[in-house]
């Protein structure tokens, strides 16, 4: 995803499920980007109406469909 673009959790990689789970991101979820630094920084989505930040290694297991 591109900064402020917003999409679909469609795929998490299976043991990525729970640990992500917690802060809202889930299959079928919406969520938007808002942030996201350069060489490998976090990534910062919008999910629910709350921030949550992801390292990029976790991030790039997650898939989105985008809008």
């Amino acid at each position: 995803m591109n900064y402020d673009e917003t999409g679909t959790v469609t795929d998490i990689d299976g043991d990525l499920r729970k640990r992500v789970a917690g802060m809202g991101i889930r299959v079928g979820k919406r969520l938007r980007m808002i942030t996201k630094q350069p060489i490998k920084g976090p990534v910062v989505v919008i999910v629910d109406e709350a921030e949550t930040s992801l390292g990029l290694e976790l991030a790039e297991r997650i898939t989105v469909g985008v809008d």
